[in-house]
């Protein structure tokens, strides 16, 4: 798509909350130009005609699009530093719902339509509440930690603010539209390589070598559960060589993710959800601690560790470092430009 024409669609996505913030008629009082249609469509699709026709057009855009007071970040009005504190008043990482739905579908599948008798339903109220508190209190670490981060890209003289929405672009670098994704080095990834090294799955070898040692957990229990438990007794008992040795082996699955990124690009490509599915330009962001992989989470609010990476990362950019991507989804063949950048603890 022309670099133009894209810009141009993510600043008319949401041209009516810009008209109401008089941004769209400082583009057009800037650059001398009238317009003679009246609705938004009809105006995105002449000023566009108009923008092919002029000298630098380009330049022009660019130069709005760079200007502080229509940057998302400024109108938004947010203290940053203010933020970046309040995210460290949160201790623990608990999805108090269902990730994959809206809370309401989470309630009303566990809660409603299972629960007949209302006094049954009365007691689960303070489990309902502290639910809902875990669902709310971590989609609004992952908002606003995504948010900053995203913030730390778009301020960069190099990258360009898609403003408004526009479907899979979060910013320009180079006049190439990116889509960004910070996300947790993937579990699924993980597991998947540690079974390779280990020759079974962590979990039946931490059980293994703990019953060796006369150490059990309940079987009942989530994997994760499991996991903790069994980690947990044998730190009691001293016995840290087992956990070491595991924990070596996810240290060697980071180590050698970054030196091949694309087939682990490959992999999020390929294992994205189908809800979310999208085949453009990618840059991923990837945060692990790789001294204790449960405690990820708090990768996202290290700002100290993020902020000189991505700095450094598109003071050196160039077009040639975006790797070809390759893959398949639901039986259908995709190539994408892909790049990650990797911060580890």
């Amino acid at each position: 798509m022309h670099s133009i024409t894209t810009k141009m669609l993510s600043y008319g996505s949401k041209s009516e909350q810009y008209v109401e913030a008089n941004k769209y008629n400082i583009l057009l009082n800037e650059n001398k130009i009238t317009l003679s249609s009246s609705k938004i469509a009809e105006q995105n699709a002449e000023l566009f005609e108009i923008l092919e026709t002029m000298p630098n057009a380009m330049q022009r855009l660019d130069a709005f699009l760079n200007e502080k007071d229509n940057e998302w970040y400024n109108t938004m009005g947010i203290n940053n530093d203010t933020l970046k504190e309040d995210l460290y008043k949160i201790r623990h990482y608990v999805w108090g719902g269902d990730r994959n739905n809206s809370l309401d579908k989470h309630l009303i599948s566990k809660y409603v339509k299972v629960i007949s008798n209302y006094d049954e339903l009365l007691c689960k109220q303070n489990e309902i509440a502290e639910n809902a508190w875990n669902y709310i209190q971590t989609s609004w670490y992952n908002n606003w930690t995504s948010y900053l981060i995203e913030s730390l890209f778009k301020k960069h003289e190099r990258v360009i603010s898609a403003v408004g929405e526009i479907k899979s672009i979060n910013f320009f670098i180079d006049n190439i539209p990116i889509d960004l994704k910070v996300t947790f080095f993937p579990n699924q990834y993980m597991d998947e390589k540690i079974k390779a090294k280990l020759g079974k799955k962590e979990l039946t070898w931490l059980k293994q070598k703990a019953k060796e040692l006369g150490i059990t957990a309940d079987n009942t229990l989530t994997e994760t559960q499991q996991i903790y438990t069994l980690s947990e007794k044998l730190s009691e008992i001293g016995n840290t060589e087992i956990l070491q040795e595991l924990n070596n082996k996810r240290k060697e699955v980071i180590n050698e993710s970054q030196a091949n990124t694309i087939e682990l690009m490959t992999w999020l490509y390929a294992n994205q959800g189908e809800m979310r599915f999208g085949a453009e330009n990618r840059l991923f962001v990837i945060l692990a601690d790789s001294t204790d992989i449960s405690q990820s989470w708090k990768m996202k609010r290290a700002f100290s560790l993020i902020e000189p990476k991505i700095k450094d990362y598109l003071n050196n950019f160039n077009s040639d470092i975006l790797k070809t991507i390759n893959f398949s989804f639901k039986g259908n063949h995709y190539k994408s430009l892909a790049d990650a950048i990797f911060i580890i603890k």
